[in-house]
């Protein structure tokens, strides 16, 4: 995953990285949320979802302590984070001041 990591976040287009858990509640609710992001905003934006059980290494690079945490990158920046769950407007909001 690191190698491609890198390679995903190097994207123009702004790509977001939602670090979750499966045994997380907030985070069972934001992805609903996120793919109401996607359908809405298609291929402006990459939505990944990153398991901090299976990456902990990725997680502790970008210092995630708690989740959800959202990071928004572009050009291989980050741009943006945000911990815990936001409405599908507030996220698309953020998204669009860097398209």
């Amino acid at each position: 995953m690191k190698n491609n990591f890198n390679k995903i976040i190097a994207s123009e287009n702004p790509v977001l990285i939602d670090f979750y858990a499966n045994w997380c509640g907030p985070c069972k609710m934001l992805a609903p949320i996120l793919k109401e992001v996607k359908d809405e905003l298609t291929d402006a934006i990459k939505i990944i979802k990153i398991d901090i059980d299976k990456n902990q290494t990725l997680a502790a690079k970008y210092q995630v302590r708690g989740v959800p945490t959202m990071l928004l990158f572009k050009n291989g920046k980050q741009v943006w984070r945000q911990s815990g769950v936001l409405q599908k407007n507030d996220v698309i909001s953020v998204i669009k001041q860097y398209l």
